[in-house]
């Protein structure tokens, strides 16, 4: 066994010192990445120096590693892909690609993954694309340091940034995407972290989940999107310590939660969004730690959402803290701050000594009839506030904060 495995490593040590380097540039005896690709040996590297090199389907069928020096330009003419990657083990590192060409058939992105694995993708700038970065029933990959910028107008004729199809174990960290449809997209992908990005100034969503499991997203920052963030039939996902700001518009929020169970949400800012986090049918979920700054809408309760915990939140300056649809209510509010809360402390053990009832009767009314909201501020709401706070009857009896915090949470 023993020398087996010596013999194993003899050969792989042997196959790495056989690995070359060849040289790309428009005065070299090699001058385009698919002649150099046909001629390179499985682990070889591709060095492109700078200059504009005018290719597209350009297919990479071996392991290897193609660098940039001072990111030369690969210009697909907008004539369809530029790269597909169909093998295992290929980076692609410090390339500028521009005008991906377009199609209502096909989804052609600037650099597309199809069933590989231990990819890397990283230092790349994307122009003038449909879609971005496409991964596509592939797994144990990394998509780093890109600069993804789009020039989407409509979201019939635009794609993501970043999307990942069937693909699993996939790292996303530190990536810049604006001005596509979907800033990072994910459908059936499983246990991918998404760490450190920026993605704002999209048409529709800077992050979008379907059908994804296990996965984790945090220290993101979603500003100015179209609707903030959309997380719909998946469970057990993590997200935290993530910024969404400035999501606005008549259907916008920071988050939306659609048939979401046990997951996590913790240590995000929520601020100045029409709808913080706008909630459906979602089940188990932890919300702690979070700030919610300056909303609309903290938190707006669509239905079917039970078994939920909402412990020590910051809620702070909303025109709502929490709307509710219906009477019922099954989940916990406990040692939250709400800047709102107009209670005492006697005892000075920074605890309000009277419970505190966030859902008022003109958030109730507002879902019901929209016009009202010109009425926010006028002494008759106030009123009405009040009374519904002595004496519920549209808004659920059971929802209180038994523990309202005199003091905003610091962590």
């Amino acid at each position: 066994m023993k020398n087996l495995i010596v013999f194993f490593s003899t050969i792989l040590m042997a196959s790495t010192t056989m690995a070359k380097t060849i040289e790309v540039c428009n005065s070299c005896n090699i001058s385009s990445l698919k002649t150099a690709i046909s001629q390179a040996k499985d682990f070889d590297t591709i060095i492109v120096k700078k200059g504009t090199y005018k290719e597209y389907e350009i297919s990479v069928n071996k392991p290897l590693v193609i660098i940039g020096k001072n990111y030369p330009v690969i210009d697909g003419e907008l004539k369809g892909e530029i790269f597909t990657i169909i093998s295992d083990n290929v980076t692609i590192d410090g390339l500028f690609i521009i005008n991906v060409g377009t199609s209502y058939t096909e989804d052609f992105a600037a650099i597309r993954v199809r069933k590989s694995k231990n990819f890397i993708i990283q230092n790349v700038v994307l122009e003038k694309l449909f879609f971005g970065i496409y991964i596509e029933k592939s797994n144990h990959g990394k998509v780093y340091h890109n600069k993804i910028i789009g020039d989407a107008v409509n979201e019939y004729n635009s794609g993501n940034g970043i999307q990942l199809w069937y693909s699993n174990h996939i790292e996303i960290e530190h990536n810049y995407v604006e001005h596509v449809r979907d800033g990072i997209y994910l459908e059936f992908s499983d246990d991918c972290l998404i760490k450190n990005n920026v993605s704002a100034e999209n048409l529709r969503y800077g992050l979008h989940f379907m059908f994804s499991n296990d996965d984790v997203y945090q220290d993101n920052t979603f500003e100015n999107n179209g609707a903030g963030v959309a997380v719909m039939f998946s469970k057990k996902i993590k997200m935290l310590n993530n910024t969404f700001k400035e999501n606005w518009g008549t259907a916008s929020y920071g988050m939306l939660l659609k048939e979401i169970n046990d997951a996590e949400i913790i240590g995000n800012t929520f601020e100045e969004n029409t709808i913080g986090i706008n909630i459906e049918g979602s089940n188990r979920i932890v919300y702690k730690n979070n700030d919610f700054l300056n909303n609309g809408w903290a938190i707006k309760v669509r239905g079917a959402c039970y078994a939920n915990s909402f412990v020590e939140n910051n809620f702070l300056y909303n025109s709502f803290d929490i709307s509710y649809n219906s009477k019922v209510n099954d989940n916990v509010f406990d040692r939250n701050y709400w800047s709102n809360y107009t209670g005492y402390d006697l005892d000075k053990d920074g605890v309000g000594d009277v419970p505190y009832r966030p859902v008022k009767l003109f958030s109730y009314i507002v879902n019901r009839t929209p016009e009202t909201i010109i009425l926010l501020r006028s002494l008759f709401i106030d009123i009405i506030d009040f009374s519904e706070k002595v004496s519920p009857v549209f808004t659920p009896d059971n929802l209180l904060d038994n523990n309202p915090l005199i003091k905003n949470n610091t962590w």
